[in-house]
């Protein structure tokens, strides 16, 4: 593959003297700017072979450099050139400082379509040239856009009808003095309108644009072809249908308006073209990331349900794999959980692609398994999945870290995971004042692994959507997330970890909901979470002795509710291999 991605950066700068620059900014995004992105918007993987979720290049003339965070320091390792590309790791140094330094004054070309306002800011001291993609003026063969059918939400699953939130935002554009709001996030145009699609891998929304106005009504930008006359008839008389050619005249038709429009998450082309059109623009936040955030009645009991049936499918595979994972691969491992969750009722697909990492392999925090990767999984060694699943009525994200056996685990790695499972407990029990933030509870989860000298290299912990995307903002527990406080509603996963490159991999994931705490005697209102995962914690792999009496009193509790709840749903010999590990501690 080096010597392809050679031809490829090669084909790249040659279209530097035909647009005037001495480089090109390559994200890894589409016209979206949201995480999962189709095949034909797989630019940066296509240049550079990197994979990643997140990352982005810059090819100048005689150097270029990728850019990913902790997550992906081992695959950006494995998966790029080093002598095509420098390998970054981008909390520690940006790429705008790098451009700067590398290239000072030079013109540099950019997609307009591929990078939020706020981002374009950043790269100071070059001049940024807006041009067409020279990616896709050299990428032969591109995969066509996807162009799913619309498909409507339910309200059995949604909780409150399109209209009524079409409604409720648009009172809210009108309180603000604001005429209309751009939604560029399909997340959140598919929230909106309770709609889904399938133009993404494990994210069921459809790709378009939504222009929203303070009356309610609401111009959706997609191909008409792609809305069936059913769909049309749940969309209703108030959701205009735009082709996405007219996008232009649509944008030019805001004349004057005032409408609102995210610097940090929309493309500068919209608020070039809004500019353009004579339309006044009210910096705001994507209107709809609070609300869709904190989940309805509805959606809450969705989500406890869909948890439930997801712990079933995780503790039969948990089961299946003490007596069947050595000899394994990491696929077929992960497969046949795939084959659990698919047996469940709602399931509709993974909702994301598994991380099924066997002893060093589970050291690289997302890993992705490829055939020259995949490996069995081998006896005494530990052994980390990460997986979830995407249900009519909810989404799922969970992670756990076993022991394959059959010899009794090192005391080091030992100490190592309960360590984060003490990190893991502190954050599930912790009860806070409104107000509080996830930056504010971060440190929670890594106390233990602090006082020890260990860290990790990711956030605990994102938002979840309900049958949508399986990170989501606008909250997040880490250093880096931004101070949105957390809400009743509001779900968010809870995965501290550890890492030791070439050896083993632990991180201990479930999902927690945002909710009104009972403290007796308390001045004020106060907040806490109730855990949604249904799936027990590895006992051999606990030191009880590293664990307060408080935290073993928490884990006893989990697991006698793991084993109330889903005890009745599963056979007797399944059933009673959850009896043994879920026994008090």
């Amino acid at each position: 593959m080096s010597s392809e991605h050679n031809c490829r950066v090669a084909a790249l700068r040659a279209r530097f003297a035909v647009h005037g620059v001495a480089g090109f900014i390559v994200p890894r995004a589409d016209e979206h700017l949201g995480e999962y992105v189709p095949e034909n918007a797989e630019r940066l993987a296509w240049l550079t072979g990197f994979t990643g979720s997140a990352g982005l290049a810059i090819v100048l003339e005689t150097r270029a450099a990728v850019f990913s965070d902790g997550r992906y320091t081992l695959q950006l390792a494995q998966q790029t050139d080093e002598r095509l590309f420098e390998r970054r790791h981008i909390t520690l140094e940006k790429p705008e400082d790098w451009l700067r330094a590398a290239a000072p004054g030079a013109r540099i070309g950019y997609d307009p379509r591929l990078v939020s306002a706020e981002g374009l800011k950043r790269f100071t001291g070059v001049e940024l040239v807006a041009l067409p993609n020279l990616v896709d003026e050299i990428w032969v063969s591109r995969p066509a856009a996807p162009a799913s059918a619309v498909v409507a939400h339910e309200l059995a699953f949604a909780g409150e009808a399109a209209a009524a939130k079409r409604a409720r935002l648009g009172a809210e554009l009108k309180a603000a003095g604001q005429d209309a709001a751009l939604l560029t996030d399909p997340t959140s145009l598919c929230w909106l309108l309770n709609i889904r699609g399938a133009d993404v891998e494990f994210c069921p929304v459809v790709l378009a644009f939504v222009v929203l106005h303070a009356d309610g009504g609401a111009d959706l930008i997609i191909d008409p072809a792609r809305v069936s006359v059913a769909a049309r008839d749940h969309l209703g008389p108030d959701v205009r249908l735009v082709p996405p050619a007219d996008l232009p005249a649509l944008l030019a038709g805001l004349h004057g308006q005032s409408v609102r429009f995210d610097p940090a998450s929309q493309p500068v082309w919209f608020e070039t073209a809004l500019r353009a059109a004579g339309a006044l623009i009210a910096p705001g936040p994507d209107i709809t990331a609070l609300p869709r955030a904190c989940k309805n009645a509805v959606e809450q009991a969705g989500a406890r349900a869909a948890h439930e049936r997801d712990g079933v499918a995780m503790v039969r595979f948990l089961a299946w794999f003490s007596a069947h994972g050595v000899g394994q691969t990491e696929r077929s491992v992960a497969a046949k959980l795939l084959e659990f969750r698919a047996q469940g009722a709602r399931f509709r697909g993974e909702s994301f692609a598994a991380i099924s990492g066997a002893g060093e392999n589970g050291a690289i925090i997302h890993y992705r398994v490829t055939d020259e990767s995949n490996r069995a999984i081998k006896p005494d060694e530990a052994y980390l999945i990460d997986s979830g699943g995407q249900y009519l009525d909810a989404t799922t994200d969970i992670t756990r870290t076993l022991w394959t056996g059959p010899g009794a685990p090192p005391e080091v790695l030992k100490a190592h995971f309960t360590r984060v499972l003490a990190g893991h407990i502190a954050l599930a029990a912790i009860i806070f004042p409104p107000g509080v933030a996830g930056a504010h509870l971060d440190v929670l989860a890594r106390a233990s692994l602090w006082a020890a000298g260990l860290d990790y290299d990711h956030g605990t912990g994102h938002g979840v959507g309900s049958y949508l995307s399986v990170h989501e903002g606008p909250a997040g527990i880490s250093r880096a997330a931004r101070p949105v406080a957390l809400q009743p509603g509001m779900i968010l996963s809870n995965e501290p970890g550890y890492y030791l490159p070439g050896a083993y991999g632990i991180r201990l994931e479930n999902l927690l909901l945002v909710r009104e705490a009972s403290l007796p005697g308390a001045a004020q209102p106060f907040l806490g979470f109730e855990t949604l995962t249904q799936v027990p914690f590895a006992r051999e792999l606990i030191a009880p002795g590293l664990l307060t009496p408080e935290a073993r009193a928490w884990l006893n509790a989990y697991h006698a509710g793991v084993l109330g709840r889903l005890g009745p749903h599963l056979d007797e010999p399944t059933r009673g291999w959850l009896r043994a590990a879920c026994a008090p501690i």
